[in-house]
């Protein structure tokens, strides 16, 4: 991954003194960070943001979402998002945490990551909450702010729990309706995902993935069309056509040298592969971004 291609910020340029978590309301954290939110980023950390009031505009990974009271927005480590809104427009509440700080409190320290809404999906990241929901939710944020001001282990713990109540309650209305995995096809699911991520440039057969699931290809694709509707080769293009576009953001990046970083064996393949699965040439797509479309 070329490293000039966007920002990327850790936990440490927003909070220094909250042992990898920080949660605070929505109009402290715009008036703080707003040189950071306004171009495309990535963070190293999650990232939840939940808004009682305003409007505005959310890209995350180039879909494009209208704000609304009572939604709840989740962001993985690693996606690309910014956001278009004035000061003063929005309320509610930013709550950023690091891979570690559920670890060390629970079991399973994959366990955050396998909440469909933290598995990098773009149109996963979005829950609205319904109106009897909100109330609840935003009396909830409003103890995590108190706690962190007085921030001690029993008080760490309890911040620990309320987040994780937002999550399943999140959990529970979300598309999938799933809560983190614990059945077989899903855990498969979310191990090819995983190996996807890791191994996309190097690896675009399903073959080689089933083989490092040692399970059948036929296998992997029927557990991809039954869970996400699509096959398993193409959960691999999409992944590498999502990292295309996340590098064309950056101007300095020529389309042979991406082409290069993606593996492709000219520039002329690579131009045709993204034609072909998003409808646009690169340049256009270059072009496009420039335009503010």
């Amino acid at each position: 991954m070329a490293a000039t291609s966007y920002p990327v910020y850790d936990i440490t340029g927003f909070d220094v003194s909250h042992q990898g978590m920080l949660v605070m309301p929505l109009e402290q954290y715009i008036a703080a960070h707003r040189h950071k939110l306004y171009t495309p980023h990535r963070h190293s950390f999650y990232h939840a943001v939940y808004f009682t009031g305003g409007t505005g505009i959310h890209f995350i990974d180039f879909h494009r979402f209208e704000v609304e009271p009572g939604q709840i927005y989740f962001m993985a480590p690693g996606q690309v998002h910014h956001w278009e809104f004035q000061a003063g427009q929005v309320t509610g509440y930013a709550f950023n945490f690091s891979a570690s700080f559920f670890q060390s409190f629970l079991l399973r320290p994959d366990y955050i990551d396998e909440f469909s809404f933290f598995q990098g999906q773009a149109t996963a990241c979005v829950v609205h909450f319904p109106t009897a929901l909100q109330e609840q939710t935003t009396a909830i944020f409003d103890e995590m702010v108190v706690l962190r001001e007085s921030i001690n282990p029993i008080n760490f713990d309890k911040i620990r729990v309320l987040a994780l109540q937002v999550l399943l309650n999140a959990a529970a209305l979300s598309s999938s309706g799933q809560g983190p995995a614990r059945d077989y096809k899903h855990t498969v699911l979310r191990n090819f995902q995983r190996l996807v991520d890791k191994y996309f440039i190097q690896h675009r057969h399903p073959k080689d993935y089933a083989e490092m699931l040692y399970i059948t290809p036929n296998h992997l694709n029927a557990l991809c069309s039954d869970i996400l509707g699509i096959s398993a080769g193409e959960v691999i293009r999409n992944r590498i056509l999502l990292e295309a576009k996340r590098l064309l953001i950056n101007p300095g990046l020529s389309v042979s040298a991406i082409a290069y970083e993606l593996n492709f064996k000219d520039n002329s393949y690579f131009t045709k592969f993204f034609k072909k699965y998003s409808g646009n040439t690169p340049e256009a797509f270059r072009r496009s971004l420039s335009a503010g479309s």
